[in-house]
Protein backbone atom coordinates (compact mmCIF):
# COMPACT_ATOMS: atom_id res chain seq x y z
CA UNK A 1 0.00 0.00 0.00
CA UNK A 2 1.49 3.30 -1.08
CA UNK A 3 0.34 6.59 0.51
CA UNK A 4 -1.11 6.94 4.00
CA UNK A 5 -3.70 9.47 2.77
CA UNK A 6 -6.60 6.95 2.55
CA UNK A 7 -6.13 6.12 6.24
CA UNK A 8 -7.25 9.60 7.24
CA UNK A 9 -6.04 10.10 10.80
CA UNK A 10 -6.38 6.55 12.11
CA UNK A 11 -3.46 4.27 12.91
CA UNK A 12 -5.96 1.51 13.71
CA UNK A 13 -6.79 1.12 10.03
CA UNK A 14 -3.31 -0.34 9.51
CA UNK A 15 -4.54 -3.44 11.38
CA UNK A 16 -7.46 -3.77 8.94
CA UNK A 17 -5.20 -3.59 5.90
CA UNK A 18 -2.66 -5.98 7.40
CA UNK A 19 -5.50 -8.44 8.03
CA UNK A 20 -6.38 -8.15 4.32
CA UNK A 21 -2.82 -9.10 3.37
CA UNK A 22 -0.89 -5.82 3.20
CA UNK A 23 2.79 -6.62 3.82
CA UNK A 24 4.56 -3.46 2.54
CA UNK A 25 3.46 0.07 3.45
CA UNK A 26 4.76 3.34 2.01
CA UNK A 27 3.91 6.54 3.88
CA UNK A 28 4.17 8.98 1.00
CA UNK A 29 3.40 9.61 -2.64
CA UNK A 30 3.15 13.05 -4.24
CA UNK A 31 2.01 15.50 -1.57
CA UNK A 32 2.02 15.48 2.22
CA UNK A 33 -0.56 13.61 4.27
CA UNK A 34 -1.53 13.45 7.94
CA UNK A 35 1.27 10.95 8.65
CA UNK A 36 4.36 12.41 6.96
CA UNK A 37 5.90 15.00 4.67
CA UNK A 38 6.56 13.96 1.08
CA UNK A 39 9.75 14.57 -0.91
CA UNK A 40 7.41 16.32 -3.36
CA UNK A 41 4.98 18.57 -1.44
CA UNK A 42 2.22 20.06 -3.57
CA UNK A 43 1.54 23.76 -2.87
CA UNK A 44 -1.67 23.58 -4.92
CA UNK A 45 -3.08 21.35 -2.17
CA UNK A 46 -1.76 23.58 0.60
CA UNK A 47 1.45 21.62 1.28
CA UNK A 48 4.64 23.17 2.62
CA UNK A 49 8.06 21.42 2.67
CA UNK A 50 8.16 21.27 6.48
CA UNK A 51 4.49 20.81 7.32
CA UNK A 52 5.15 18.12 9.95
CA UNK A 53 8.90 18.46 10.34
CA UNK A 54 9.14 14.94 8.89
CA UNK A 55 6.77 12.54 10.64
CA UNK A 56 3.69 13.78 12.45
CA UNK A 57 2.84 12.26 15.87
CA UNK A 58 0.46 10.02 13.94
CA UNK A 59 3.31 8.93 11.69
CA UNK A 60 5.50 8.08 14.66
CA UNK A 61 2.72 5.89 16.07
CA UNK A 62 2.38 4.23 12.66
CA UNK A 63 6.06 3.19 12.62
CA UNK A 64 5.57 1.34 15.90
CA UNK A 65 2.30 -0.22 14.71
CA UNK A 66 3.77 -1.42 11.42
CA UNK A 67 6.71 -2.99 13.28
CA UNK A 68 4.27 -4.79 15.57
CA UNK A 69 2.22 -6.03 12.62
CA UNK A 70 5.24 -7.34 10.75
CA UNK A 71 4.67 -5.01 7.80
CA UNK A 72 7.70 -3.80 5.82
CA UNK A 73 8.02 0.01 5.94
CA UNK A 74 8.80 1.69 2.61
CA UNK A 75 10.51 5.12 2.79
CA UNK A 76 10.55 5.90 -0.94
CA UNK A 77 9.08 9.34 -1.67
CA UNK A 78 9.33 10.57 1.94
CA UNK A 79 11.02 13.86 2.80
CA UNK A 80 14.62 13.67 3.95
CA UNK A 81 13.68 14.38 7.56
CA UNK A 82 10.78 11.90 7.54
CA UNK A 83 13.03 9.17 6.13
CA UNK A 84 15.65 9.83 8.79
CA UNK A 85 13.05 9.66 11.56
CA UNK A 86 11.63 6.36 10.29
CA UNK A 87 15.08 4.77 10.23
CA UNK A 88 15.71 5.96 13.78
CA UNK A 89 12.35 4.78 15.13
CA UNK A 90 11.93 1.46 13.34
CA UNK A 91 12.87 -1.69 15.25
CA UNK A 92 12.98 -3.65 11.98
CA UNK A 93 14.66 -3.18 8.59
CA UNK A 94 13.08 -0.68 6.21
CA UNK A 95 13.22 -0.43 2.43
CA UNK A 96 13.16 2.21 -0.28
CA UNK A 97 11.11 0.22 -2.78
CA UNK A 98 11.47 2.42 -5.87
CA UNK A 99 14.16 5.07 -5.67
CA UNK A 100 17.39 6.12 -7.40
CA UNK A 101 20.57 8.09 -6.71
CA UNK A 102 20.56 11.84 -5.99
CA UNK A 103 24.29 12.07 -6.68
CA UNK A 104 23.67 10.95 -10.27
CA UNK A 105 20.35 12.72 -10.92
CA UNK A 106 19.54 15.66 -8.65
CA UNK A 107 15.82 15.19 -8.02
CA UNK A 108 14.11 15.46 -4.62
CA UNK A 109 12.55 12.07 -5.39
CA UNK A 110 16.01 10.40 -5.40
CA UNK A 111 18.05 9.45 -2.33
CA UNK A 112 21.22 11.11 -1.10
CA UNK A 113 24.19 8.97 -0.07
CA UNK A 114 23.35 9.76 3.56
CA UNK A 115 19.75 8.60 3.14
CA UNK A 116 20.90 5.36 1.54
CA UNK A 117 23.28 4.72 4.43
CA UNK A 118 20.47 5.36 6.91
CA UNK A 119 18.27 2.77 5.19
CA UNK A 120 21.11 0.23 5.06
CA UNK A 121 21.90 0.78 8.74
CA UNK A 122 18.48 -0.67 9.65
CA UNK A 123 19.43 -3.85 7.78
CA UNK A 124 17.17 -2.76 4.94
CA UNK A 125 17.65 -2.12 1.23
CA UNK A 126 17.43 0.47 -1.53
CA UNK A 127 15.67 -0.79 -4.66
CA UNK A 128 16.88 1.05 -7.78
CA UNK A 129 13.94 1.79 -10.05
CA UNK A 130 13.84 1.54 -13.84
CA UNK A 131 12.24 4.97 -14.20
CA UNK A 132 13.87 7.13 -16.87
CA UNK A 133 13.66 10.57 -15.26
CA UNK A 134 15.24 9.25 -12.05
CA UNK A 135 18.17 7.67 -13.91
CA UNK A 136 19.05 10.27 -16.54
CA UNK A 137 19.26 14.06 -16.10
CA UNK A 138 17.05 16.12 -18.37
CA UNK A 139 18.87 17.91 -21.17
CA UNK A 140 19.57 21.63 -21.42
CA UNK A 141 17.18 21.74 -24.39
CA UNK A 142 14.37 20.42 -22.21
CA UNK A 143 15.21 22.93 -19.47
CA UNK A 144 15.06 25.72 -22.05
CA UNK A 145 11.62 24.55 -23.24
CA UNK A 146 10.35 24.40 -19.66
CA UNK A 147 11.61 27.92 -18.93
CA UNK A 148 10.05 29.27 -22.13
CA UNK A 149 6.74 27.75 -21.06
CA UNK A 150 7.14 29.10 -17.52
CA UNK A 151 7.63 32.60 -18.90
CA UNK A 152 4.26 32.29 -20.65
CA UNK A 153 2.73 31.57 -17.23
CA UNK A 154 4.64 34.54 -15.71
CA UNK A 155 6.82 32.28 -13.57
CA UNK A 156 10.56 32.79 -12.94
CA UNK A 157 13.09 30.65 -14.77
CA UNK A 158 14.56 27.65 -12.94
CA UNK A 159 18.17 26.52 -13.07
CA UNK A 160 17.66 22.75 -13.07
CA UNK A 161 14.99 20.17 -13.79
CA UNK A 162 14.95 19.15 -10.15
CA UNK A 163 13.04 22.39 -9.65
CA UNK A 164 11.10 22.26 -12.90
CA UNK A 165 10.03 18.61 -13.14
CA UNK A 166 7.27 18.97 -10.53
CA UNK A 167 4.53 21.63 -10.40
CA UNK A 168 5.68 22.80 -6.98
CA UNK A 169 5.90 26.60 -7.06
CA UNK A 170 4.42 28.19 -3.90
CA UNK A 171 2.24 30.48 -6.06
CA UNK A 172 0.28 27.43 -7.19
CA UNK A 173 -1.49 27.49 -3.81
CA UNK A 174 -3.53 30.51 -5.01
CA UNK A 175 -3.94 29.56 -8.68
CA UNK A 176 -7.36 28.51 -9.99
CA UNK A 177 -7.59 24.77 -10.65
CA UNK A 178 -7.97 25.28 -14.42
CA UNK A 179 -4.76 27.34 -14.69
CA UNK A 180 -2.81 24.83 -12.59
CA UNK A 181 -4.11 21.99 -14.78
CA UNK A 182 -3.01 23.81 -17.93
CA UNK A 183 0.48 24.34 -16.52
CA UNK A 184 0.88 20.71 -15.41
CA UNK A 185 -0.31 19.40 -18.80
CA UNK A 186 2.19 21.61 -20.66
CA UNK A 187 5.01 20.66 -18.30
CA UNK A 188 4.55 16.89 -18.58
CA UNK A 189 4.13 17.19 -22.35
CA UNK A 190 7.61 18.72 -22.56
CA UNK A 191 9.17 16.19 -20.17
CA UNK A 192 7.67 13.26 -22.10
CA UNK A 193 9.64 14.34 -25.21
CA UNK A 194 12.99 13.79 -23.44
CA UNK A 195 14.90 10.69 -24.69
CA UNK A 196 14.66 7.90 -22.16
CA UNK A 197 17.36 6.34 -20.03
CA UNK A 198 18.62 2.87 -20.94
CA UNK A 199 20.29 -0.14 -19.40
CA UNK A 200 23.57 1.75 -18.98
CA UNK A 201 22.03 4.37 -16.70
CA UNK A 202 20.21 1.69 -14.69
CA UNK A 203 23.45 -0.27 -14.36
CA UNK A 204 25.34 2.86 -13.31
CA UNK A 205 22.82 3.56 -10.54
CA UNK A 206 22.89 -0.04 -9.28
CA UNK A 207 26.69 -0.13 -9.34
CA UNK A 208 26.95 3.23 -7.53
CA UNK A 209 24.56 2.11 -4.79
CA UNK A 210 26.32 -1.22 -4.30
CA UNK A 211 29.64 0.60 -3.87
CA UNK A 212 28.09 2.97 -1.30
CA UNK A 213 26.08 0.58 0.89
CA UNK A 214 27.03 -2.97 -0.15
CA UNK A 215 25.47 -5.72 -2.28
CA UNK A 216 23.32 -6.98 0.64
CA UNK A 217 21.37 -3.71 0.75
CA UNK A 218 20.47 -3.16 -2.92
CA UNK A 219 17.63 -4.44 -5.12
CA UNK A 220 15.93 -3.67 -8.45
CA UNK A 221 12.38 -2.46 -9.15
CA UNK A 222 10.39 -1.60 -12.27
CA UNK A 223 7.44 0.73 -11.48
CA UNK A 224 5.92 -0.44 -14.79
CA UNK A 225 2.43 0.33 -13.51
CA UNK A 226 3.18 4.04 -13.04
CA UNK A 227 5.38 5.26 -15.88
CA UNK A 228 8.41 3.01 -15.41
CA UNK A 229 10.36 1.43 -18.22
CA UNK A 230 13.62 2.30 -19.94
CA UNK A 231 15.20 1.48 -23.29
CA UNK A 232 16.02 -2.21 -23.09
CA UNK A 233 13.64 -2.88 -20.19
CA UNK A 234 10.25 -1.71 -21.34
CA UNK A 235 8.29 -4.53 -19.73
CA UNK A 236 8.71 -7.88 -18.00
CA UNK A 237 9.55 -9.65 -21.27
CA UNK A 238 12.86 -7.73 -21.37
CA UNK A 239 13.93 -8.44 -17.80
CA UNK A 240 16.68 -10.76 -19.05
CA UNK A 241 18.37 -7.69 -20.58
CA UNK A 242 18.94 -6.25 -17.10
CA UNK A 243 20.55 -9.50 -16.00
CA UNK A 244 22.78 -9.42 -19.09
CA UNK A 245 23.84 -5.84 -18.23
CA UNK A 246 24.77 -6.95 -14.71
CA UNK A 247 26.77 -9.94 -16.00
CA UNK A 248 28.70 -7.65 -18.34
CA UNK A 249 29.56 -5.43 -15.39
CA UNK A 250 31.05 -8.35 -13.48
CA UNK A 251 28.29 -9.11 -10.99
CA UNK A 252 28.36 -12.75 -9.86
CA UNK A 253 25.40 -15.13 -9.96
CA UNK A 254 25.13 -14.76 -6.18
CA UNK A 255 25.09 -10.96 -6.43
CA UNK A 256 22.43 -11.00 -9.15
CA UNK A 257 20.25 -13.38 -7.12
CA UNK A 258 20.42 -10.95 -4.20
CA UNK A 259 19.52 -7.98 -6.41
CA UNK A 260 16.58 -9.75 -8.05
CA UNK A 261 14.83 -10.79 -4.86
CA UNK A 262 17.12 -12.46 -2.36
CA UNK A 263 17.76 -9.28 -0.40
CA UNK A 264 14.09 -8.38 -0.25
CA UNK A 265 13.09 -11.86 0.94
CA UNK A 266 15.71 -11.61 3.68
CA UNK A 267 14.34 -8.24 4.82
CA UNK A 268 10.74 -9.46 4.67
CA UNK A 269 11.60 -12.47 6.81
CA UNK A 270 13.39 -10.32 9.39
CA UNK A 271 10.46 -7.91 9.62
CA UNK A 272 7.97 -10.71 10.13
CA UNK A 273 10.17 -12.42 12.72
CA UNK A 274 10.38 -9.21 14.74
CA UNK A 275 6.60 -8.71 14.81
CA UNK A 276 4.78 -9.17 18.09
CA UNK A 277 2.16 -11.89 18.41
CA UNK A 278 -1.54 -10.95 18.21
CA UNK A 279 -1.88 -11.54 21.96
CA UNK A 280 0.87 -8.98 22.66
CA UNK A 281 -0.49 -6.23 20.43
CA UNK A 282 -2.13 -3.27 22.08
CA UNK A 283 -5.82 -2.73 21.19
Amino acid sequence: MLNAYPLGESVDKLDDWAARGMRVFGFSYVGNNAFADSSRPMPFFGDSPDEHGGLSPLGRQAVQRLNALGVVIDVSQMSTLALEQVTQLSKAPVIASHSAVRSLVDLPRNLTDKEMREVAATGGLVSIVGFSSQLKPFSEQTLAKVNQMRAEFELPAVQNLGQASMPADPVFSIWPEQRFGQYAKRLYGILDEEPRAGLKELGDAIEYTVKKIGIDHVAISSDFNDGGGIDGWNDVSETRNVTAELIQRGFSDEDIAKLWGGNFLRVWEQVQRSATTPQERQP
